[in-house]
């Protein structure tokens, strides 16, 4: 028999160890689960981590995983700012999805005008989108008293109707021949995202995931409210001795996280998505909470936990191709992650020992 004994305090061993056990876990649970299906473990589990980088078109690979990692490591940066202080906003997907409408709103409003102004309208509007969305969330919770959790999750089921109302309606493309989907934004120059780097994909989107991983950091190290963030979440109590307004930190983390969520979702759509369609909705919003987890909260660590997910997408994509795998199994090993790293994090607070018998 084996009891948990609590540590004085949190190893930093374990802390650090930990996410780098659960990825080992998790390739090995994820074989498994591949040889159930009948499919070689050691060639799926290649294929996912090792093809996308030292493979064949590694050259193509490679650019598409900052692509990917891009909205991931930006809406996981926000959201690691409120979950540090105990603020818990679930539901950055809709965040994500309302910031892609709204920017994509003003730039078809232009349309067909150029003008170097069009975009930086658009980022501006598909950054108040995702900030106003999760402002719902952030009043009722300081003015109600009600639960972020529940609120923010479940504007994502509205964010989805909108999507497909957007789509269908007002900003549907009168030249589509009645198909669902707005113009595309790709070929329409002033709202478009190009590429910054020939032939890899790379686009402003990237570059505001590094820019917030720096401005995170510095925040979180460098700064006064930083320290407020973290005081919050480590001891709430002393937060308030110390004069932290808690309906400040709230406000300020939602619309942080929001905002951040917003820009995602609008240079995904201005990028590799085009347009507003029904199947906009890619799930990085969600997928970012288990790269935030996995990056434990810090910002270095989320862009390599971004980085790693991304992979997981591009090989996954590669495996379906290749080998055949359904999507239900790469969704499920990209889900294992977090559930390992949860499992795992217990480590890290308690100590295992083997529990001792009583005598009768």
């Amino acid at each position: 028999m084996i009891r948990l004994e609590r540590r004085p305090a949190p190893s930093r061993f374990w802390t650090a160890a930990t996410p780098v056990l659960a990825v080992v876990v998790t390739m090995i649970a994820g074989g498994l689960m591949f040889a159930a299906l009948g499919k070689d473990p050691v060639a799926a589990i290649r294929t996912i981590f090792w093809d996308p980088l030292f493979g064949e078109f590694a050259w193509y690979f490679r650019g598409q995983l900052l692509v990917k990692a891009g909205p991931l490591v930006l809406i996981a940066i926000g959201l690691s700012l409120g979950f540090r202080a105990g603020i818990w906003n679930i539901g950055a997907e809709g965040q994500y999805i309302i910031g892609a409408i709204c920017g994509a709103a003003v730039g078809l409003a232009f349309y067909p005008a150029e003008g170097w102004y069009i975009f930086p309208l658009m980022v501006a509007a598909g950054a108040f989108g995702g900030w106003i969305w999760a402002m719902i969330p952030a009043l009722l919770r300081t003015h109600l008293r009600t639960n972020e959790i529940l609120v923010s999750l479940l504007l994502v089921y509205v964010a989805n109707a909108l999507l497909a109302a957007m789509a269908l309606g007002r900003l549907r493309n009168p030249q589509g021949g009645g198909f669902p989907g707005s113009r595309n934004l790709s070929q329409y120059p002033a709202a478009a995202n190009p590429e910054l780097i020939a032939g890899t994909g790379v686009h402003w989107g990237v570059v505001a995931a590094v820019v917030a991983v720096v401005a995170a950091h510095v925040l979180l190290q460098r700064h006064i409210l930083g320290y407020n963030i973290r005081l919050a979440g480590q001891a709430p109590r002393a937060a308030r001795f110390a004069g932290v307004s808690p309906v400040g930190l709230v406000l300020l983390c939602m619309g942080v996280s929001g905002a951040l969520a917003g820009l995602a979702g609008l240079f995904e759509v201005t990028g590799p998505a085009g347009q507003i369609s029904i199947s906009f909705a890619s799930g990085y919003g969600f997928t970012a909470i288990i790269v935030a987890f996995l990056g434990r909260l810090h910002p270095v660590g989320i862009l390599l936990a971004g980085l790693l997910m991304a992979l997981t997408y591009i090989g996954g994509e590669n495996a379906q191709t290749t080998l055949g795998l359904p999507r239900a199994a790469i969704q499920a090993f990209q889900g294992m992650l977090l559930f390992f790293l949860l499992a795992l994090d217990l480590l890290s607070t308690y100590r295992l020992r083997p529990a001792r018998r009583e005598r009768g």
